[in-house]
């Protein structure tokens, strides 16, 4: 029995895989074409120039967005 649940189990890592592989490639390529906010969109701090370079499309500086990904923005 351990074997069929092994091989079940690299099955599901695969597909698990293949779907982050594709979430990633979807959110690069909509990140590309977005342009990043000069000034932070929550405080209007600037925003480092290698911060927009490094993550298109962002809009917050790293402070707020180290609150926006904790939900408390």
């Amino acid at each position: 029995m351990p074997d069929v649940l092994d091989h079940a189990s690299a099955i599901e890592a695969k597909f698990n895989q293949m779907a982050l592989a594709r979430q990633l490639d979807a959110a690069s390529r909509q990140a590309g074409n977005q342009t990043s906010a000069t000034e932070c969109t929550e405080c209007g701090d600037p925003i480092p120039e290698k911060r927009r370079q490094h993550i298109p499309g962002c809009q917050y500086c790293t402070p707020c967005q180290e609150l926006a990904d904790r939900g408390k923005l």
